[in-house]
């Protein structure tokens, strides 16, 4: 499951630096319908995958996991195959519709693979699964680039649908799907969505954990639109590529280099306790980049981030498998992926907005703030939690 989350990551990326260039050579277009047409483009995906995750996940409650995923990635590489025979603005822009109605990939791997392991490894081993997909998005834009200059961005198209499908066989061929039992006193094997909604409703600590999905993700991606901009006011203008690129990049080693270790410790220690942790570093971090007047000041800080973000990745999916019943857990993992993508199309609307209304420097401090109240409010949680479970083995005594 790690070489096929690679390569659907790896796929999936490699077509973001040339998409605004693939639209211009569907005619003559002025530099602003190009660039309103590419975040269409760009965040219609986001918006039809945030509906049909949580289906999917109850779909693969159902029927079982490896069939979702072998559809998904068939799906996925038939939308990129006929990108790459797209002749308009509006044909990309269907195709990447629908693309997003097979974008649950990744997620519904990490919920195979969360119900496969025993709980007391869980955060080990999704921290592991998790450097899979950061490698592969860590790689895919630069080889996307790469192969466009080389062959052209439709065959590019062509050819990255071939390595989206190579993962629909790797998990036919390599992955077997063990049915798991219900073991727990009170655990249904089957659950309705409203018992699911309940469920998640009843249980504050993770209704937090999995609303953190959307806080986050709007910490990560408000400073993607200005983060190049803010690199060239640093650092020049000379170079621009090289250093944007550098700096987008170097967050992803950060979460790959400490995924896993993170996972490790919620383990051992409990998931929620480095997950707080983990939110009050990112506070602290972002901080700091409202002030920054050098490039390399700018990568150490995105270095120290991605480790936080990539612990706080692993140990909530891990928290959601420990909280929510065997038989739900596809469904509770879809709504967190949803509720993930509803980050991604408001983060980069709500940074852009800010920056252009208050400066660059009132993105971090946005940011920041969100995180810390996100931190406080997690500590509530817990607390509330630990307090109401103490409550319980009392009153059984």
């Amino acid at each position: 499951m790690w070489f096929a989350n690679f390569f659907i990551a790896a796929s999936m990326t490699m077509v973001l630096p040339f998409i605004s260039l693939y639209i211009e050579t569907f005619g003559n277009y002025s530099s602003s319908y190009v660039q309103s047409w590419s975040g269409w483009i760009f965040g219609i995906t986001f918006v039809t995958a945030f509906i049909f995750s949580p289906i999917w996940g109850r779909i693969g409650d159902k029927y079982g996991r490896k069939n979702i995923l072998i559809f998904s990635a068939t799906g996925l590489a038939a939308s990129v195959l006929l990108m790459g025979f797209a002749t308009s603005v509006e044909q990309l822009f269907i195709l990447r519709l629908i693309m997003g109605i097979f974008t649950g990939f990744i997620p519904m791997s990490q919920a195979l693979i969360a119900t496969q392991t025993p709980e007391k490894i869980a955060g080990r081993t999704l921290g592991t699964l998790q450097t899979g997909n950061i490698t592969g998005t860590l790689l895919g834009p630069l080889l996307g680039g790469i192969i466009a200059d080389t062959v052209g961005y439709s065959a590019t198209f062509k050819l990255i649908s071939i390595t989206i499908f190579l993962s629909a066989l790797i998990v036919l061929f390599g992955i077997k799907e063990m049915k798991m039992t219900i073991k727990v006193k009170g655990e249904k094997s089957r659950y309705s969505t409203k018992e699911v909604i309940l469920h998640i409703l009843q249980h504050p600590a993770l209704l937090i954990v999995m609303l953190l999905s959307t806080v986050v993700q709007i910490a990560h991606f408000s400073i993607q639109p200005i983060l190049s901009l803010y690199v060239a006011e640093i650092n020049g203008v000379t170079n621009i590529a090289f250093y944007a690129g550098s700096v987008f990049s170097i967050a992803g080693l950060g979460n790959l280099l400490f995924a896993r270790r993170w996972g490790i410790l919620g383990d051992k220690h409990g998931y929620m306790p480095i997950m707080i942790g983990l939110l009050i570093i990112a506070s602290v971090v972002y901080l700091p980049f409202a002030f920054v007047n050098s490039i390399w000041q700018l990568v150490i800080l995105r270095l120290i981030l991605g480790t936080a973000i990539g612990g706080i990745v692993t140990t909530r999916i891990a928290y959601i498998r420990q909280e929510a019943p065997l038989a739900m857990q596809g469904e509770v993992l879809g709504y967190n992926t949803s509720l993930r993508f509803l980050g991604n199309v408001i983060g980069p609307a709500l940074g852009g907005i800010i920056a252009g209304s208050f400066g660059f420097s009132a993105v971090f401090y946005m940011t920041s703030g969100l995180l810390l109240i996100a931190a406080i409010v997690t500590i509530l949680a817990h607390v509330k939690y630990e307090l109401d479970g103490e409550f319980s083995l009392r009153k059984s005594n």
